[in-house]
Parts: structure tokens; sequence; C-alpha cells
């Protein structure tokens, strides 16, 4: 049963983070995330997720939706849910990771799964089981709610020539990305959504990898640097999720755990179709500005995949978790590569 309590800061702001079911039968929750609540995409995912669960169960359920650190810390998020203290979060898995490693493909991984295919192993492929099994040690039940689709490999202050300019790099990157980078012998830093942008124009770091042309351009990256490399094969697509504490989403009737569920699908379409569209018109709009999107050096690419085989094996090795995820993943994955390579690449590349 997950704890209904009030928490104070230091401040003496008094919140509610989890708010009890009132006798009227209708149930009110504080529900934070990961993001920026306005963010576009990312943060709107959630506030589309709560209007759907109000409007389909009638205000039987709803929810007030918490931006990042109005609560809780972006990275905490998922803490306040398992400890109780919380009934439901949002965000990216890997946000997590440090939890489980295994955390990581349920957001995305380096030379991954597309969104469209990532969501196919969780439907059809096994994936969702395995999921819903590994957050279950921690009392958690997760619900998919999008994804960002191809991301940006990320806004470097200096043009990238070859793998050693990597050397001694601080650049910003979230996920195994991180890892990926380390053993390049770059300096990978995460840090919250909010500080990228002063981070990256004070200098602390000298490149910053956040999602893709929609979002960058609002953090306003292209105000610090217009070198762009594209695509992000350290990430290529981010999925996110509405978890929910065991103990509150047994409270919940069946009627309104389907509801749930069907908001998060409907609020992943959404999301999908939103950054599908709205990339473009960033992308044309930051090269009319001037932004160079350029495409990785080739052994940049050849180091960053030699780099993911070491971290993949060398995880897998250290967690049966990841073990257990990686032989479904996998095995979709090589599926829907050489799908890909028959069906998506011919039509991309013959319509240009």
């Amino acid at each position: 049963m997950y704890r209904r309590t009030f928490l104070t800061s230091g401040a003496g702001l008094t919140a509610a983070l989890a708010a009890p079911a009132l006798a009227s039968g209708k149930i009110h929750w504080n529900l934070p995330t990961a993001f920026p609540k306005n963010a576009p995409g990312v943060g709107t995912n959630v506030t589309t997720f709560a209007e759907r669960v109000a409007a389909m169960s009638g205000g039987r359920l709803t929810f007030t939706v918490y931006g990042a650190g109005e609560l809780v810390p972006p990275f905490a998020v998922e803490d306040a849910v398992q400890q109780g203290n919380a009934p439901v979060g949002h965000g990216p898995t890997y946000y997590a990771a440090g939890k489980n490693p295994a955390l990581h493909w349920f957001t995305g991984v380096p030379f991954g799964m597309t969104s469209q295919e990532h969501y196919a192993w969780l439907r059809w492929g096994g994936g969702q089981a395995v999921w819903d099994e590994i957050y279950a040690q921690r009392n958690l039940k997760p619900i998919y709610s999008g994804n960002s689709n191809t991301q940006s490999g990320g806004w470097f202050k200096t043009p990238l020539t070859s793998v050693a300019d990597l050397k001694g790099l601080n650049i910003r990157v979230a996920g195994l990305g991180g890892e990926i980078y380390r053993k390049l012998g770059a300096n990978a830093v995460l840090m919250p959504p909010p500080e990228i942008f002063q981070a990256l124009q004070s200098g602390a770091i000298d490149a910053a990898e956040w999602v893709g042309p929609y979002l960058d351009q609002a953090f306003g990256l292209q105000k610090i640097t217009q070198n762009c490399y594209v695509p992000a094969f350290n990430e290529p697509g981010a999925g996110v999720a509405v978890i929910f504490n065991t103990g509150a989403w047994a409270e919940l009737s069946p009627d309104l755990q389907a509801i749930c569920e069907s908001a998060a699908l409907t609020a992943a379409l959404e999301m999908q179709a939103q950054f599908d569209y709205f990339n473009t018109r960033s992308m044309a709009e930051l090269k009319a500005q001037g932004v160079q999107f350029r495409p990785f050096p080739e052994d940049i690419v050849a180091g960053m995949r030699t780099a993911w085989a070491e971290v993949r094996d060398e995880l897998t090795t250290a967690n049966p978790d990841v073990a257990k995820v990686r032989e479904s993943y996998d095995a979709y994955l090589a599926d829907a590569t050489a799908y890909a390579a028959d069906m998506s690449l011919p039509l991309l590349t013959g319509r240009r």
C-alpha cells in the first residue's frame, strides 16, 4: 500500500504528493514528471494523459501534474512512486537506471529500435511482460506513453573531424550513450533538461545531446552553437512511461485501469505525431538560421558501435535482468532490422 503523506520543503511549502481518494468516490492524485510540464512533446505527453483520463472517467479520476523539480527532483520521480510518496509518476525509465541497468532498454539503447519498432516489441514481442516483471521487483506498474522518435546526436561547439576530437570533451548525454562516450575518451555528464542551456552557454560542457530539432530549438541550443550532428546513434528514440505504485494501481477499479491504459496510448500516438510533424518544421527553420546538420565522421560511428558492443556485453554479464531483456529485445531487433532493409530503407531512399 502506498503511503499517503504530506511533505514540507525547507521553504515551508507544503505539497501533497499522494492525496487520498475522496469520500464521494472520486480520486485525485498528484502526478510528478521528470520533465518541465510544458516542454513540447515530452512534457505535454503527461498533460495529455491526465486530460484524457479525466475526460474518459467523467472526473472520477483526475491528476494534478507537477513539472520537474516542483515536487520531486527529475531523477527521483520513480523513487517517490516506489517509496509510496507519490501514487504515480512520469518520465523515461533510464532516469532510474541506477536501480537496475535493464531499465535502459525500456527507454532506448544505442543502435537500437525506432519508436515504432520499440512499441511493437513491447506490445507483441514480449517486451511488456519482461518490463512488468522487472518493475514488479520495486512495486511499480509501467505503462508505455510515447516516444520521441529519431533524435539528434548533439550540439557541439567545435566541429568533429575524427574520434580523437572526443578525448576530454565534456558532453551532456543521457542513457547508455554516456557509457559509449566515456569509452571513447569523453567526459559524459547527465543533468536535468532545464540545466542544459546554461551549462552549454557557460562552458561547463562542450556539447549537449538533448532530443531533436523540435525540442532542441525550444530550449534555444542553436543560440549557442550552430553545429548539430545527426542522427543519434547513441539513442535512436526515447520512450517515456506513466509509472504507478502497485498499491495505488490496485486501488483503481478495472474500468479506471483500462482508462489509464487507453489514455496513455492516446498520448503516445499524439506524441509520436507531434515529434514527426514539428521536427520537420524546426529543422527547416534551423537550417534557414544557419545551423549545420552534419553527419558524424565515419570513425566516430565505428567507434560508437564497437564501444556499444563492449558496454552491452559487460552489463549482460553483470546483471541477469539485462540478459533477460536483451534476449527478448535482440530477437525482435534482428527481425526488424532485416525487414527495414527490404522495405523501409528502399522506400525512404527512393523517394528523395
